[in-house]
């Protein structure tokens, strides 16, 4: 099934001159990410189901729930204008590497940290995940207190930029969660980072 949880759907609803029930409109969207889901409109006299962009549904009190055609660009932008206009900005994701067995951030990653600040900025992102990783050489005891001390240091990094601190979540994987799987003991620059999620 598709992602139910993302699924952008809008709803109005139209009083109908010389109608006493009000009029429900649903508009089924793509996400930010241009994957589509699905709704389902259900009363008492029925249920649809649409899973297509612009797919609409329209129903009253009255009669069962039924798909009809789709609004036109201009109705559409004019019915919705205010709801797209509040619409959440996705959760942006951001991937720091570090030199090995060290707290020091490769230099690209660096210059990255300035596209963090603004994605918190465009959302005034209250919540923002900072996650530590490490590679596989050394023990789990050693690449989870490594991993712990590149959140922190990414943390820190973050907070000197002018981050509230209390808005930050620090936790760490160790070598638990690569994104590139490997032996033990082996070296590979892609698990040696931090993961901010920015909310």
């Amino acid at each position: 099934m598709k992602r139910l949880h993302n699924t952008l759907y809008l709803l109005i609803l139209l009083i109908l001159s010389g109608c006493c029930s009000p009029k429900n409109v649903f508009v089924l969207l793509p996400d930010q990410d241009g994957e589509v889901g699905e709704i389902a409109v259900s009363n008492k006299e029925g249920s649809v189901t649409i899973n297509t962009a612009g797919a609409t549904i329209s129903t009253t009190g009255k009669n069962a729930p039924k798909e009809v055609r789709p609004l036109s660009k201009k109705k559409f932008q004019k019915l919705f204008a205010n709801a797209l206009a509040i619409e959440p900005l996705q959760p942006q994701s951001f991937l720091l590497y570090f030199k090995s067995s060290t707290t020091d951030l490769q230099e690209s990653s660096k210059q990255l940290l300035q596209e963090v600040i603004k994605a918190i900025k465009q959302r005034n992102s209250l919540d923002i995940s900072i996650i530590g990783h490490a590679d596989r050489t050394g023990s789990k005891s050693y690449n989870i207190t490594l991993s712990t001390k590149r959140a922190k240091q990414v943390s820190d990094l973050l907070v000197n930029m002018g981050i509230n601190p209390q808005y930050l979540f620090v936790d760490s994987h160790g070598e638990g969660n690569p994104l590139i799987p490997t032996a033990d003991n082996i070296s590979e620059p892609k698990n040696r980072r931090v993961e901010i999620i920015v909310k």
